[in-house]
């Protein structure tokens, strides 16, 4: 609650939590999910069983644990982005909350966890001066800007249990919260023309389930295989939307429309499920290598088709004859682990985890009839605190996404992770001679 009422607040003071000028439509772009861990190895965790990390990827994951261990997450990211359509270029910077989770076993072989990690994020800032001749001559000089910013939360529970010691069964309750804003603003240089403005803020929420399993068969006396697989559910979306358009001359304003009204519930609106197959190969606490496969529909997701005419004023920044739509999305992930001694007492590094990484993703929306395309390595390493597994986990990350072509926007990036793993054995019962 803390989490989310600091995200709300950021929003609201004009920050943005993330930044792409394609989260104009829809839902804005989708957050990596997962930890710092995760993020580190690709972005992998369908198939991961780790008793020293939590890995909220998958509900059936929770049951890779020592007994009586209780585990806690939280991690923080950064990202330095580079933008260029045509001859323009801009840079920005972002930091947001990743996750905060715990985790905790129930009876034998079963456990649960909670925690709280975003969604997808709303962050566009576009502002140009008027170049129209018509325009000019009849109103004047004049800058447009068109804004947005906000997202989706999601704070799940979920819980999972081990048959024969090899099948994991997990589900998961998420319900998703948070607030969109979006406007568009016209200043006028000339002092007898009026400054408009108009958007609208959606207070949105839903109700979710996540479901997964793996399977780990022992190859040998040291290593073992893994498969894995996860549902997440379509969510229909719930709320108030705020609609407004305000007319101002600098001393006075306007009000042109002001409605507030819930999201009808025949409205049929719904965030995207998605089907995660992966599969990971173990050597001991030594060496892991996994390979994730998702696929999210958003295909009947209610989102209509946008057309960016509605900021015609950036004829700039975006085309107007450029459409924005629902589609399928995709993703491919790998990632890799080595830890030299898991147990060394004399060189500490030996007791450091590393991590490297790739993606490559499709998003949920196609600009002009095409999706945009990120890709992206990854490497990071966690260092052991203290004792048991505390750890401190650092992540990099180097990537693109979209490209040049039809009036697109490239965007180039380097993302930081920082991640805090916390480890304990609760309710022992020492025995004395």
């Amino acid at each position: 609650m803390l989490l989310g009422g600091a995200a709300a607040y950021a929003d609201g003071d004009g920050t943005f939590s993330g930044y792409t000028p394609y989260s104009v439509y829809g839902v804005g772009m989708l957050s990596s999910e997962g930890s710092a861990f995760n993020a580190s190895m690709g972005g992998v965790g369908i198939a991961t069983r780790n008793k020293r990390f939590m890995n909220f990827l998958n509900p059936a994951s929770v049951t890779a644990r020592d007994t009586l261990s209780f585990m806690a997450d939280f991690s923080v990211s950064g990202r330095f982005s580079y933008y260029r359509q045509g001859d323009i270029k801009s840079v920005h910077n972002t930091f947001n909350i990743n996750d905060f989770a715990l985790s905790f076993p129930v009876y034998r072989s079963s456990a649960m966890m909670i925690g709280i990690a975003p969604f997808s994020n709303v962050g566009y800032d576009f502002t140009t001066a008027t170049t129209d001749p018509l325009r000019l001559a009849l109103q004047g000089a004049s800058t447009e800007t068109a804004k947005g910013s906000g997202g989706l939360y999601q704070v799940f529970a979920g819980a999972g249990v081990t048959f024969w010691k090899r099948l994991s069964i997990g589900a998961e309750y998420i319900f998703y919260f948070g607030k969109i804003s979006r406007k568009v603003s016209i200043d006028y240089d000339a002092l007898n023309m009026l400054d408009q403005e108009s958007g609208y803020t959606i207070q949105a929420r839903a109700h979710g389930a996540k479901f997964g399993l793996q399977y780990e068969q022992p190859i040998g006396k040291r290593s073992s295989l893994i498969l894995g697989a996860t549902y997440r559910m379509q969510a229909r979306l719930r709320g108030h939307l705020t609609d407004y358009s305000f007319a101002s001359d600098g001393t006075s304003t306007d009000t042109l429309r002001f409605n507030q009204n819930r999201i009808h519930k025949d409205a049929k609106i719904f965030l995207g499920d998605e089907i995660g197959v992966g599969a990971s190969y173990r050597y001991g606490d030594m060496l892991v290598f996994e390979f994730d496969y998702a696929r999210s529909n958003w295909k009947s997701s209610g989102f209509s088709n946008t057309s960016s005419s509605v900021y015609n004023a950036f004829s700039n920044i975006i085309d107007e004859d450029n459409v924005f739509s629902s589609g399928v999305a995709h993703s491919f992930r790998f990632g890799a682990e080595y830890t030299p001694g898991r147990n060394d007492i004399r060189y500490y590094y030996k007791r450091c985890t590393y991590r490297a990484g790739a993606y490559y993703t499709t998003s949920y929306y196609r600009f002009n009839d095409r999706p945009v395309n990120s890709w992206g390595i990854t490497f990071g390493a966690t260092l052991p605190i203290f004792k048991a597994y505390n750890g401190l986990t650092l992540g990099a990350e180097v990537g693109q996404s979209g490209n040049l072509k039809n009036g697109g926007i490239r965007e180039t990036y380097f993302g930081l992770n920082l991640g805090f793993n916390i480890f304990d054995i609760w309710f022992q019962k020492p025995r004395y001679e």
